[in-house]
């Protein structure tokens, strides 16, 4: 070795330190990627549940052409059976309906 240089340990092509800061920004980016994945999955759950956003159902159209609109009575017996309304406004509607002949 030349006089007046000193010994120097060189690895990996002068890259000796390592990754340094480099370990956090990779697990910073996996804990992201997962959270962000965790989160996709569960706002699709809640999408599912949501498809109707409360509405009754509709029946399938059991054959073709136009199905008949229910009648006032069917509508307000749906109604009690979705718990949309109590017994009590059930009770004054049928009679209101009862007395103006809608059935």
């Amino acid at each position: 070795m030349p006089a007046g240089l000193s010994e120097e340990i060189v690895m990996m092509g002068g890259y000796g330190a390592g990754m340094g800061v480099g370990w956090v920004f990779m697990g910073l980016f996996w804990v992201l990627l997962i959270a962000a994945i965790v989160w996709l999955v569960v706002a699709l759950a809640r999408s599912g549940h949501r498809a109707n956003d409360g509405m009754p159902v509709p029946a399938p159209p059991t054959g073709f052409g136009p199905t008949p609109a229910p009648s006032p009575l069917e509508l307000l017996d749906r109604r009690l059976a979705a718990g949309e309304i109590d017994l009590a406004t059930y009770q004054q509607v049928r009679a209101v309906l009862g007395e103006s002949g809608n059935r």
